[in-house]
Formats: C-alpha cells, structure tokens, sequence
C-alpha cells in the first residue's frame, strides 16, 4: 500500500490508510522541503530526514507521549507500520530524535508553520464569533511557561525561575494564530506590539498589560482600531458625552475625551472613546477604544471575546506537549513548540477541509489521539451519533469500528457536560 502527501483531490478515497497518514495528507510538502533546503537542514543527514524527525514529533504532540523513551518504544512498537505512517527511515531511535531537536534548526518549523497559517487563515475568513461585525477581529495575549532555571540557563526570567513566553496574536474567526513570537521570560508583553503588521479596519482586543500609548497611537495611524482596559491612574479629560440606555443595557456611560496628563497626552494626541460598563458582579469596568462608529454595549461584547485567547493557550497547554519538554537547549524547546503550533494548524485545515464544522478543535486532537492505527476514514471517525437509531446498539453491534468515533464523542460531550 503507498502512501502519498500533499492536498488530495476530492476523489481520493481514504480506505485502508491509517488515521496518522490521513492527516498527514494535507501537508504542503513542496513548502516543507522548501523549508528545510532554505536552512540546510538536512546537511549530512544520512538516514533520519527532517520529515521523519516532524512525523515523530507530530505524533508525540497527538498521541501525549512523555518523553523521547515513549516516542521510541510506542513508535518501535509499530514498526510494521512506520512506512504506512509515511517514515523512510529504518527505525526510530531516541537518540537520533534527540540529536535532531538539539542541532537542526528551529526555523525550519517555525518558517513551516507560517505557511499553514497562511493555509488555515482563509478557510475560516467566514467562520462565525459571537459577534454580528465584519471587520477582521484579533485577541492579543501571551503566556507564560515555566521552566527550570539551573536547566534552561538561557531562558532567564527572576532570579530564580526560568521561563518563555509565547506572545499570540489570534484571529477570533477560526481560532487561528496570526502570529507568534517565542521569547524568554523577562521580554515584556508590550514590546512585541513593535511587531504587528497591522491591517486598516481591523480590531485589535488587548488587555491592560498592553496600555501604552504610544503603541496604541501607532495603531491609529494605521487605521485599526484597538479595545483595551483602562488602569486606575488612567487620567482623561470628558469633552462629550453621548447618550446611553441605563434601563435595557449595562453601559453607565459612553465618552469622548482626552488624556490629561503630560506623557500620555504626548503619547497619544488624538481623541479617545470611554466606554463605562457594569458587569454581573457590579463592578464597573472602563474601556478604551479609538473607534467611534460602534455602540458602546458592542464595544464592552467585543473585549469579552478576547477571552478566546485564553481558551487557545489553555486548550494547547492541555492537549499539545508545550509544557513539559523533550530537550533541554533553546533549539530544542523551540523545535518542539513549532511542530505543536503546525499539528493544532493542520488539524484545524483537516477540519475545514473534511467540513467537521459540527465538532471543536478539542473534540477532534481527543478523538484523534486515540486512533491514530485506525484504519477508519477520518470524517466517518468523526460522524455525529444518528438521532433515528441507538447508536449504542444496532449500529455498533455491524460495525463497532466504524462508530467508534460516534462513542468518543459522547463521552467527551458527556465529561465536558
């Protein structure tokens, strides 16, 4: 049986692949050779290719595998299949694996994985997010991972904590990362704005962390409008005030206003919005926005939605290996977070692709990861339950394989419930 990569065409039949090759079908395997040629990654290299070293780490980051030891042994395991899983080396040794995390480079994944953002982007340009808006929607965060100083001496953080910081810039349309920026502890959140290449009308969510004015103003003068939260020192002068619906909304009060003080006002000369909201506890909450044109109930749901970035650091902490790592130098750590960035954008192509849209990204990596030997067409996998049938009984008891998919799924559902 061969095996072939790239983006099937829509004749293709999946019959008899594992469900590890079938996702790796729609790798763009042209960019990825690109990749390694671009960095010579493959200098020397004899048996165990780029490709190999990416096929084992992606399937650790699928399968939660611990350590270089349970990639072997669950690989080796498989040997018989290795070549079916698309692997052209012999075998695959911990060793091997090792060596190639710690010397090829990183950017060759990170350059990769730029690519499938490009790819995933526009197969969710139409998604819904909550909101009735047009206009293209970022949440920027970063988070924080822990590590150990006196192991990563070259991620300092405090005195005596280690640490990396992964800086996000998420599309909310898809759930799909626009940008990433990996870098020690100790870069502050906000000095990654310089790095943004901002897009006219679209809207930039951000939390306090973010409040510097003179970044923001560079955001204006793109013609993107941010919303963030307001400090407490924050001091602004009111010039208008513009009616707003007590009774039927939470806002207490919409404005348009100025920045008092020397700094800030030299900052950022231009007019700013001040939209004042209470929230289900009663605390009041102020945000600042530079767009004028949106109602101030809509300006408050639109910083909730940034909560979306959280939910993608949590679900890929969860269920990606980033937070406990196969080496221990900066090549290696970041290797292994590029492929984990590339396998949750490959699964969020294979979605759109496959038309899952009745199923989360989390419910798919779960399924997923416990059929990889499968044998079982990825989109019948993942069929919804039959709602004229018992699922339970009269389909399983043809063909148990098949309605494996339909099972998982009720039981994520079920603990998720």
């Amino acid at each position: 049986m061969s095996v072939f990569f790239g983006f099937p065409p829509k004749t293709v039949t999946h019959q008899g692949k594992l469900v590890f090759a079938q996702l790796m079908l729609y790798l763009p395997l042209s960019t990825f050779r690109r990749c390694v040629a671009d960095h010579r990654g493959e200098h020397k290299v004899k048996d165990f290719s780029c490709l190999d070293q990416f096929f084992a780490m992606a399937f650790a980051q699928l399968t939660s595998r611990e350590s270089l030891r349970d990639i072997e042994v669950n690989l080796r395991a498989q040997a018989r299949r290795l070549y079916h899983m698309g692997f052209r080396c012999q075998t695959i040794s911990r060793n091997t694996l090792a060596n190639a995390n710690a010397t090829r480079p990183w950017q060759i994944y990170a350059d990769f994985a730029q690519h499938l953002i490009g790819l995933a982007r526009p197969l969710s340009a139409t998604e819904p997010f909550g909101l009735e808006l047009d206009a293209a929607v970022y949440a920027f965060d970063a988070s924080t991972i822990d590590l150990c100083l006196s192991v990563f001496a070259w991620a300092p953080f405090r005195s005596a904590k280690a640490a990396i910081k992964l800086h996000t810039l998420l599309e909310l349309r898809g759930n799909i990362p626009s940008l990433i920026h990996i870098t020690d502890g100790k870069m502050h959140e906000v000095n990654v704005l310089a790095d943004l290449v901002l897009e006219p009308g679209a809207f930039y969510l951000m939390d306090r962390g973010y409040l510097d004015f003179s970044r923001l103003f560079v955001i204006h003068e793109a013609q993107a409008f941010f919303v963030t939260r307001a400090k407490s020192n924050t001091k602004s002068k009111r010039r208008y005030s513009h009616p707003v619906d007590r009774i039927n909304t939470a806002v207490l009060c919409d404005q348009t206003g100025v920045l008092t003080t020397y700094l800030s006002s030299k900052d950022y000369p231009a007019t700013l919005r001040r939209v004042v909201v209470k929230d289900d506890t009663g605390k009041r909450l102020v945000f600042l926005t530079n767009n004028f044109a949106l109602k101030p109930e809509l300006i408050a749901d639109l910083y909730r939605q940034r909560w979306q970035v959280e939910l993608f650091f949590k679900l890929i902490k969860q269920h990606l290996r980033i937070k406990v790592f196969f080496g221990t130098s900066e090549n290696a750590v970041k290797t292994q977070i590029w492929i984990a960035i590339s396998t949750y954008l490959l699964i969020a192509i294979t979605k759109k692709r496959l038309h899952l849209d009745h199923h989360s990204l989390y419910e798919i990596l779960h399924i997923l990861s416990l059929s990889m030997f499968e044998t079982i067409p990825i989109n019948q996998l993942l069929t919804p339950p039959s709602t004229n049938s018992d699922p339970d009984f009269e389909s399983n008891q043809l063909n148990p394989l098949k309605n494996v998919g339909t099972l998982l799924i009720k039981t994520i559902k079920s603990d998720c419930g």
